[in-house]
């Protein structure tokens, strides 16, 4: 299968379909479904710069999506780029299109000057583990994750 890589954002036609994908990857992870709502935060987030969203799939169909925040990176003088968000319809999996979008972001960031590309996952996904790895990303050890609710 071959498959097409889009940047894509509000009043773009794929839009509305990478939406609902997102919505669908929300629902995997235990939220409620709001695709109106997901729809209007994407939108809001794409408008204002602050992330970029790709679709990837055979022709116009939208079969994965992934957002990537751009952060900048003071101690080079760079950015870099976090891949927040990859989700492939299941119908769509093992066919190639998660290792597409990873490419198309990889080149993308290094053709825009990124210093370097990032991705959080869950400890237990064997799956995404696997694919990351293959798609050269490496584990951070000397790095300590934090959050604060807020």
């Amino acid at each position: 299968m071959t498959v097409t890589i889009r940047l894509t954002g509000p009043g773009h036609p794929l839009f509305a379909e990478a939406a609902e994908l997102l919505d669908q990857y929300r629902q995997h992870y235990g939220a409620n479904p709001a695709p109106e709502s997901v729809g209007d935060w994407i939108g809001d987030l794409v408008t204002s710069d602050r992330m970029r969203v790709y679709v990837a799939g055979p022709g116009t169909r939208v079969d994965g999506m992934c957002t990537v925040a751009t952060i900048p990176a003071a101690l080079t003088l760079r950015t870099v780029w976090l891949i927040r968000d990859l989700y492939v319809d299941p119908h769509a999996r093992r066919s190639g299109v998660a290792r597409a979008l990873l490419a198309h972001v990889a080149e993308a960031a290094r053709a825009e000057g990124a210093h370097r590309l990032s991705l959080q996952t869950q400890a237990d996904n064997p799956g995404a583990l696997e694919l990351y790895a293959k798609a050269g990303f490496e584990p951070v050890r000397d790095v300590a994750l934090l959050h604060r609710l807020l």
